[in-house]
C-alpha cells in the first residue's frame, strides 16, 4: 500500500469499549504498514471519565488526539469536529466499539488509497452474531434499499469507513445521517466500494435496543427518504400529499353536494368539516410545495454539482486542465462515466 498519511476518527458516544486497548488493537496494523497516522478521540461530556488511559498513552508519545465535546451532539457531529480537526486527507472512521477484525483497516484504506475511490465502507461478512441481529439488520438495509432508490449497500450501520476529506467535506452531516453516508456519497456522484471484512468477536452478542431508539431509526429512514428524492424537487412530495388530501376532501363534499340536493340535511355532519378540512390541506401542501420550488431554483439555479471521470483508452492524450485555453479545441470526445 501506498505510504499515506491517515487520520482515524473515532466518536465516544454509546457502549464504548476500554478506548486504551481499542487503540493498541487498531493501530497495530496501521504501525505495521509503516503509514503515518493519528487517532483523535471526539468524546461527549458524559464519557471524559473514559479518557485517562488515553492521556497516558498520549504522555507516552503516541499519536493520540482528544477533543472533548462541551455539549452532547451524537456521533454525527461528533465526526464533523473531528474532520475539521484532522490533520490528513485521509480520513477512517472507526466506532469506539468493535465491529471488524483490525486486520481488515488495510483492506478498506486500499481502494481510498490506491484506487481514488471517494469513500470505501466495511461490511460485516461473514456475519457471525446472532439470528436477532441478523434479523433486524435485514430489515433495516429493506427499508433503505427502497428509498435509496436500489442502491444496495450492505451494511450501512458498520461504522468502519474510509473516505477523503474532500468528498466528507460537501455531504451533508446532520442529525443521525453519518450512518448513510455512503448513500449520501453515491447520492453525490462518487464511487462508493464495499469491502468484505471479518466480523470482531466482540460484535457477537445478541443487542435489543429500547423502543425508542427503533422510533428514531425509522424517522432518519423517512428523512433520507426526503433527502435522497425531493431535496431539489419539493413539489412532488408536497404536490403528492396535497393532490391526495384535495382529492379525498373534494370527493366528500361532492357526495355531500349531491345529498342535499337529495333533500338530506347537512346539519351536524361531521363530514362537512372533515371535507373542508381536507381541501384546505391539500391547498396548504401544495403552496408549500410551490414555496420549496421557488426556494431550490433562486438558491440553486444551476443545480446540483456533476461529478464526472473522463475515461482515456491506453496511450490516449491525456487530460487538459479546465483552465486551459485550449481546453474547449483540443480536447478529444471520450466516453465519461460518473466518479
Amino acid at each position: 500500500m501506498k505510504k499515506v498519511a491517515v487520520s482515524v476518527l473515532v466518536p465516544v458516544t454509546e457502549r464504548p469499549e476500554p478506548l486504551a486497548e481499542l487503540y493498541a488493537e487498531f493501530s497495530a496494523p496501521l504501525r505495521d504498514a509503516g503509514l503515518t497516522f493519528e487517532f483523535l478521540f471526539i468524546a461527549e461530556p458524559h464519557y471524559l471519565d473514559r479518557l485517562a488511559p488515553l492521556e497516558r498513552l498520549q504522555a507516552e508519545g503516541e499519536p493520540i488526539r482528544i477533543l472533548r465535546m462541551g455539549l452532547a451532539g451524537g456521533d454525527t457531529a461528533l465526526l464533523r469536529v473531528g474532520a475539521e480537526r484532522a490533520s490528513h486527507d485521509v480520513l477512517l472512521t472507526l466506532p469506539a466499539y468493535y465491529r471488524i477484525e483490525a486486520d481488515a483497516l488495510l483492506a478498506v484504506l486500499r481502494p481510498v488509497v490506491e484506487d481514488n475511490a471517494a469513500m470505501s465502507i466495511a461490511r460485516r461478512w461473514p456475519r457471525r452474531d446472532s439470528v436477532l441481529n441478523r434479523l433486524q439488520n435485514r430489515v433495516f438495509h429493506g427499508l433503505v434499499s427502497a428509498v435509496g432508490g436500489g442502491r444496495q449497500i450492505h451494511d450501512v450501520a458498520c461504522g468502519v469507513r474510509a473516505i477523503r476529506r474532500d468528498a466528507f467535506e460537501v455531504l451533508p452531516m446532520y442529525g443521525d445521517f453519518h450512518r448513510f453516508l455512503p448513500l449520501l456519497a453515491l447520492r453525490a456522484g462518487f464511487e462508493v466500494v464495499e469491502v468484505d471484512a471479518a466480523q470482531h468477536r466482540g460484535d457477537w452478542q445478541p443487542r435489543i435496543y429500547a423502543p425508542g431508539i427503533y422510533v428514531r431509526r425509522v424517522l432518519d429512514v423517512f428523512g433520507l427518504l426526503f433527502l435522497m428524492r425531493f431535496t431539489e424537487k419539493p413539489l412532488r412530495f408536497f404536490g403528492l400529499l396535497g393532490t391526495g388530501s384535495f382529492l379525498a376532501g373534494a370527493i366528500i363534499l361532492v357526495v355531500l353536494a349531491v345529498q342535499r340536493i337529495q333533500g338530506q340535511a347537512l346539519a351536524d355532519r361531521p363530514m362537512l368539516l372533515l371535507g373542508a378540512l381536507l381541501v384546505v390541506m391539500g391547498i396548504q401542501a401544495f403552496a408549500i410545495g410551490l414555496v420549496g420550488e421557488i426556494i431550490v431554483h433562486v438558491n440553486a439555479p444551476t443545480g446540483r454539482e456533476k461529478r464526472v471521470r473522463e475515461i482515456f483508452p491506453p496511450g490516449g492524450t491525456p487530460p487538459i486542465e479546465p483552465s486551459s485555453p485550449e481546453a474547449d479545441l483540443t480536447s478529444p470526445t471520450v466516453p465519461t462515466s460518473s466518479a
